[in-house]
């Protein structure tokens, strides 16, 4: 006997179709009005208005329709302030059910969201059936429709089927997965803080490493001691195999990818890079480096930069934690067209920037230490968002486990 089959002790579980236990925020096209005979309307504001509200002392939520969230006051929310216990999926989405989807008690202005809430919550618990439509989520991915911007069809989420035990035993299930959830987000804030406190501290040595007293290096312009080369100006066909393609969203780990091009095309590349040349990011967070570790052929686009040293002035790896430290990030943001969005830095201006270099056995020791550096801080960087992930997987596990009930009666027509 499993928990659930404890939990329930023998009580009956009904399945009632969606429509039958919960009031939405107006009547749908394609749902037979038989199957809403009653709304509840909620005035809605567009995005950009909703966050226009958005106060620092405020204590009426903002029920967006994707991930950012905040707060206003009564004053502003004026005539769109409502009340109730509420769960929402945006009328309009790019990302998962799962991102979005949203449970909230209290006061409130909401974007334009499709609002659902019990009919009747000395049967149906309104925060046991968001944990059940968060388990469904998947499902109601399914019938969003559309390219770009999805819509739901609200007659099939209507028609979903829940399964509804008695009212004791919904409210132990939201009881459980409360404790979870506030014990996953604990873990998450918990993880995340660490994540931030070991990069703080690596970027800290780093920087310590790589700031020299007068006499104890040369400084130069990047350009004396290094060429620079434009990545491809012509958008990258990809396809499933073929040359690996570096761009900004990889950077970290270049030879693992799931974007390629063809040979062919790689072929018009006027400058392939090399082993021991660096990959530089010119566009959004610049500065962000990888060191090419062979001679097999890796694609890029015109948003980084193939930078080729001159070795017997600097040593690559030792070119990277530069750039990648208060020095390099400092020179680079200078040089940047702050009116671009995003920002970027013209092929011209990076070798202006002015750095650090020391004698060669002097950055060797450096790379050596800060190798290791990176070596714990990689382990850390990739360590941790694992064991987020994890922790979330195991929440989902237990929740599926809690709402996943046996059928034995078919839904009321």
């Amino acid at each position: 006997m499993n928990f659930l089959e404890k939990l329930l002790d023998g009580a009956a579980v009904e399945w009632k179709a969606l429509w039958q236990v919960t009031t939405w925020d107006k009547r749908f096209n394609a749902v037979d009005r038989n199957k809403q005979p009653n709304v509840i309307n909620y005035p809605y504001l567009l995005a950009a208005d909703l966050f226009k509200l958005d106060r620092d002392n405020g204590d009426v939520f903002l029920l967006s329709t994707g991930e950012r969230t905040g707060w206003t006051t009564e004053e502003l929310a004026g005539l769109y302030l409502r009340e109730g216990e509420v769960i929402t999926i945006p009328w309009g989405k790019s990302r998962p059910v799962m991102d979005v989807l949203k449970y909230y008690k209290g006061r409130f202005v909401t974007a334009d969201n499709r609002i659902a809430t019990s009919n009747d919550i000395g049967k149906l618990l309104t925060k046991y059936l968001y944990y059940w439509m968060l388990k469904q989520s998947l499902v109601i991915d399914g019938f969003y429709r559309g390219s770009g911007i999805k819509h739901p069809s609200m007659a099939d989420v209507l028609d979903m089927q829940i399964p509804i035990p008695p009212l004791e035993i919904q409210a132990e299930i939201v009881r459980i997965l409360d404790t979870f959830t506030a014990l996953t987000a604990e873990l998450t804030a918990e993880l995340t803080a660490e994540l931030t406190d070991r990069k703080k501290q690596y970027n800290y040595y780093r920087d310590r490493l790589l700031t020299f007293e007068k006499g104890e290096a040369e400084w130069k312009t990047l350009g004396e001691v290094a060429k620079t080369y434009d990545g491809t100006h012509q958008t990258p066909k990809y396809s499933s195999s073929g040359v690996p393609f570096v761009s900004v969203e990889n950077i970290r780990n270049p030879y693992k990818t799931k974007k390629f091009i063809s040979v062919d095309d790689f072929e018009k590349y006027k400058y392939k890079p090399q082993k021991d040349d660096l990959f530089m990011t010119r566009i959004g967070d610049i500065g962000t480096c990888a060191v090419v570790e062979n001679d097999e052929p890796l694609a890029y686009y015109v948003t980084l930069t193939l930078i080729r040293v001159d070795k017997n002035s600097i040593l690559p790896k030792f070119l990277k934690y530069v750039i990648e430290s208060h020095i390099g990030k400092s020179e680079l943001y200078k040089r940047t067209l702050v009116n671009a969005a995003p920002i970027k830095i013209n092929l011209g201006e990076i070798g202006k920037i002015i750095i650090p270099v020391p004698l060669l056995a002097e950055q060797t020791r450096i790379v050596t230490i800060l190798d290791k550096f990176d070596a714990i801080a990689t382990s850390i960087r990739e360590g941790l968002p694992r064991e987020i992930a994890l922790r979330q997987k195991q929440y989902e596990y237990y929740r599926d486990l809690l709402l996943t009930f046996p059928k034995s009666e078919e839904v009321e027509a």
